[in-house]
């Protein structure tokens, strides 16, 4: 008992400071996150080679940066506000676009062929594992297996501060945090209306739903499926490109472990909802650093994943469970 007390009492004045980063670190899953939950609502198919869609965004992003004269190392200081926001656009475009042609180049490469053949969805299952080992591998071998460092782009400056009162200290939010968490939200709400507004978004919530009525109604279900890959594909890039800006550092294996984490925000908030996605990126992100707060930072992925399995037990859909095909704005 007295264990608890004492962890609480220690947890208790950086509670704010807490939430803070994990909502910071959520919203990066929730954006990974959102691809998982596209392809999985469309083809009922879960994408493991997304960690690296949104692997190689993170490289392609820096390597922008780099032609800009941004070099990490190089001693540059942070530039003008102008400055800052021709690179931050560039590396956001660049990232997106690598990441979104990586992942129509998976769905093309790798499971098309298996769709065509009617291949079980055991087969589809290895080919994802085996598409994201290779192209881990591959990204490893090219950069000779060493991290890459973030040039220096963003100043974190202090905004506001949260001051709850009672026993917490004050929780400084700095600009990067806030431009984080905005991004996801936006990102989620660009998608969510391009789903339910648009008519190609019908043609994706329709497959989604029934993929033979829909194809007797004339939708293209390869353009539908292509196209799903590559909006996954872009916000993989846009979470890539704010990764680079929070960690700083990169290297070739970071997609396991942050693609499994992005796996799972999608199957906490509902996987095949978008909000869901959302919903389950940020919790899992707070759960994680309030959890890490309390027990230590060793435990971080122990709690975030004994969460998981008690939210699935009571509720094997998730907190929002939905398919994609029956979710509306």
């Amino acid at each position: 008992m007295n264990y608890f007390s004492d962890r609480w009492h220690d947890l208790l004045p950086n509670l704010g400071d807490l939430v803070v980063a994990g909502l910071t670190q959520g919203a990066i899953y929730a954006l990974i996150a959102l691809g998982y939950t596209l392809v999985y609502g469309v083809l009922q198919l879960i994408n493991f080679a997304h960690s690296e869609v949104f692997l190689v965004g993170t490289y392609a992003s820096i390597i922008v940066w780099g032609w800009i004269g941004y070099a990490a190392g190089d001693g540059n200081p942070v530039p003008a506000l102008g400055t800052v926001i021709l690179l931050l656009g560039a590396g956001t475009i660049a990232a997106s676009l690598v990441s979104g042609g990586t992942a129509v180049l998976i769905e093309r490469v790798a499971y098309a062929p298996l769709r065509r053949k009617n291949a079980p969805r055991l087969i589809f299952l290895i080919t994802a594992i085996g598409a994201s080992v290779a192209i881990s591998e591959l990204v490893g071998e090219l950069t000779n297996r060493r991290p890459w460092g973030v040039p220096l782009l963003v100043e974190p400056k202090t905004q506001f501060v949260i001051d709850p009162g009672m026993s917490i200290n004050p929780a400084p939010v700095t600009n990067l945090q806030i431009g984080i968490v905005l991004s996801a939200i936006v990102m989620w709400f660009l998608l969510d209306t391009f789903l339910n507004r648009s008519r190609f978004g019908l043609g994706i919530r329709a497959v989604a739903q029934n993929e033979d009525t829909a194809a007797l109604m004339g939708v293209n279900k390869d353009r539908v499926i292509m196209l799903t890959f590559l909006l996954g594909g872009l916000a993989a890039g846009v979470a890539a490109t704010l990764y680079n800006l929070k960690i700083g550092t990169i290297s070739f294996n970071i997609g396991f472990l942050l693609g499994l984490k992005a796996f799972t925000a999608a199957v906490l908030g509902g996987i095949g909802n978008l909000r869901g996605a959302l919903v389950g990126g940020l919790v899992l992100g707070l759960v994680e650093n309030l959890g890490a707060g309390f027990f230590g930072n060793k435990w971080i992925d122990v709690v975030a994943f004994v969460i998981l399995v008690i939210v699935l037990m009571f509720r094997p859909t998730g907190i929002l469970g939905d398919s994609l095909g029956r979710a509306r704005a």
